[in-house]
């Protein structure tokens, strides 16, 4: 199993747009959310809110059998779950399609697990 932490702005103005995406994958688009999930073979996704300094982040773990794979996946489904998100990600985040498909957005140097 691969994991990745990594962090995303929440580009100026866009911190309203960022909370209604939240209510709705927790609320109106939460099975369709969850079948993408379980469909890209992503296993984790936790998100978080960091208000810095420099801006308003989004903090991301996600966790999956191919993090690469999964990645891809998202960049290239044409379920129309997927290509909402993609759209709401680029508005909220400045994040494209093509960024998603490159190389991972951060890289794993230390992973401590107990036990």
């Amino acid at each position: 199993m691969e994991c990745i932490t990594w962090f995303a702005p929440i580009l100026p103005g866009k911190l309203d747009e960022w909370k209604s995406l939240i209510e709705e994958i927790q609320g109106p688009r939460k099975e369709d959310h969850r079948r993408s999930r379980e469909r890209m073979g992503l296993t984790r996704e936790v998100v978080s809110h960091m208000q810095t300094p420099q801006g308003d982040f989004v903090c991301l773990f996600h966790e999956a059998e191919d993090l690469a794979k999964t990645f891809q996946a998202v960049a290239n489904s044409d379920d129309p779950h997927d290509q909402w998100f993609r759209e709401k990600i680029q508005a909220v985040h400045g994040i494209t399609a093509d960024m998603l498909q490159g190389p991972m957005p951060a890289s794993l140097h230390f992973d401590y697990k107990a036990g």
